[in-house]
């Protein structure tokens, strides 16, 4: 089942439930859903584009509940971090801290980056070997650490 099937099941079942952060949640991932069809690419929505949307979905709350922690609004920062948990919930499993070590060590054998200078050897086929699966932040902060050890 591609997204856009699972958005329209999942709509109709948080219709029924009541859950109102759900049904919201939901309809603003169909709306970015309907916006790329509707963009006059005919392209059609591939499983790649599915995770750039949903992953830019959740990057705008993280950075939301940033914002409303920052300005003391603990009740918007709590309704932004339960409309990121359903978001979370249609990307691939998010790797671990240590999961993405290993895999970028890995990465940092295949291509030979054994320094700082290295980076933009490492860093765009890292990120382009996790998106998705990592935070972007997370994946630079990582790299720089293993090339920096070294």
């Amino acid at each position: 089942m591609n997204l856009k099937d699972k958005i329209n099941e999942d709509l109709k079942n948080s219709m029924k439930s009541g859950d109102k952060v759900r049904l919201e949640t939901i309809r603003s991932i169909r709306a970015l859903i309907l916006e790329f069809e509707k963009s006059g690419t005919d392209k059609e929505l591939t499983p790649e584009d599915e995770i750039r949307m949903l992953t830019s979905a959740a990057k705008k709350r993280k950075e939301s509940i940033e914002q409303f922690r920052a300005g003391n609004r603990p009740e918007l920062a709590d309704k932004e971090e339960t409309e990121l948990k359903i978001i979370e919930e249609y990307l691939p499993k998010q790797l671990s801290t240590a999961e993405i070590e290993v895999e970028i060590k890995k990465i940092a054998l295949e291509v030979g980056a054994k320094t700082k200078e290295d980076f933009p050897k490492l860093m765009p086929i890292a990120a382009k070997a996790l998106k998705g699966k990592a935070d972007g932040k997370v994946i630079k902060e990582i790299v720089e650490k293993i090339l920096g050890s070294n």
